[in-house]
């Protein structure tokens, strides 16, 4: 259901994907009806899941009756148009909606030991983690809604999401045993310009025109990328639900890249990300206390190989 979720790994612009794109599930077993109208002017995707927590993939079996219903709608209105500048914008809606109990329901446990979300890092910055050993458990509803647009024109790329993650929640073992509705949210802009004048597309990733031949005088594709990204977690999730001295309570991002294209099937990219913290950075020597302390820089290099 996220517009960045759904991008193949081996097209992502950045190392890690944004932090908003922690807010929505990765792969999930289910049936699932999806389809075309219009030759692409609308897209459309339907399906009934087992259900997967927050940057959670499914497990292998069903732990639970609950099943999961997600759904998404694109809408590219002028991609028939014969207006070149219009063709490559679009706009949609993705969309959850379970009643989950099982423990998996709950963020993936990422950077970290007990459920919660992590940075571009890697590294967990919230964790389901109150203090006197109460244990968080996921217990009823649990909706997304995640509005998504984008744009392409030529070697410009521009893509956007807003992303809401609502669940309800229980606290066990140490009283007060309670319950909440917790809404946490997410957004962010991500901007790629490809120098070498290559064509810049959601799909399919950068062609090079002229592919890596040093002894051609030819170098591949070479494409800049920035972003920008905030997760914000639901000011009801503390005390009961979390630590306030050790979770934060919002992330804040900006990154910038560079990537450069060999071939179809080799790409060298390397990114830099800076994430401050609100709130947290309290006593600890594990995650999230000193993931909080401080804020996180973090230069990625990769070396991809696709056949």
């Amino acid at each position: 259901m996220g517009l960045e979720q759904l991008v193949v790994d081996v097209d992502t612009l950045f190392n890690e994907r944004a932090l908003p794109t922690g807010l929505t599930p990765n792969r999930d077993l289910g049936f699932e009806l999806w389809g075309d109208i219009a030759d692409g002017v609308v897209s459309y995707a339907a399906g009934v899941f087992n259900g997967a927590g927050d940057a959670r993939n499914s497990s292998l079996s069903d732990l639970e009756d609950n099943k999961e219903f997600a759904g998404r709608i694109f809408i590219r209105p002028f991609k028939k148009l014969a207006l070149p500048a219009l063709q490559g914008f679009g706009f949609g809606l993705g969309g959850s909606y379970g009643k989950p109990s099982a423990a998996a329901a709950l963020p993936a446990t990422t950077g970290g030991t007990l459920p919660g979300y992590a940075t571009d890092g890697q590294q967990q910055f919230f964790a389901y983690n109150p203090t006197n050993k109460a244990v968080v458990v996921a217990n009823g509803e649990h909706w997304r809604l995640s509005p998504q647009g984008y744009y392409y024109y030529g070697p410009f790329g521009l893509l956007g999401e807003y992303v809401i993650s609502d669940q309800r929640v229980s606290r066990t073992v140490t009283a007060p045993l309670t319950s909440a509705r917790l809404e946490h949210t997410g957004w962010e802009i991500t901007g790629s310009w490809i120098l070498t004048g290559e064509e810049a597309a959601y799909k399919g990733g950068v062609v090079p025109r002229q592919p890596f031949n040093p002894l051609e005088g030819r170098w591949g594709a070479l494409q800049v990328v920035g972003r920008y990204a905030e997760l914000d977690i639901d000011k009801g999730t503390f005390p009961l639900f979390a630590d306030s001295t050790t979770s934060a309570h919002s992330a804040a991002s900006w990154s910038a890249g560079l990537n450069w294209y060999l071939n179809r099937n080799v790409v060298v990219k390397t990114s830099f990300s800076h994430t401050t913290f609100g709130g947290g950075g309290g006593a600890g020597t594990t995650a999230p206390a000193i993931v909080t302390r401080q804020p996180e820089n973090v230069l990625f290099t990769r070396v991809q190989l696709a056949f």
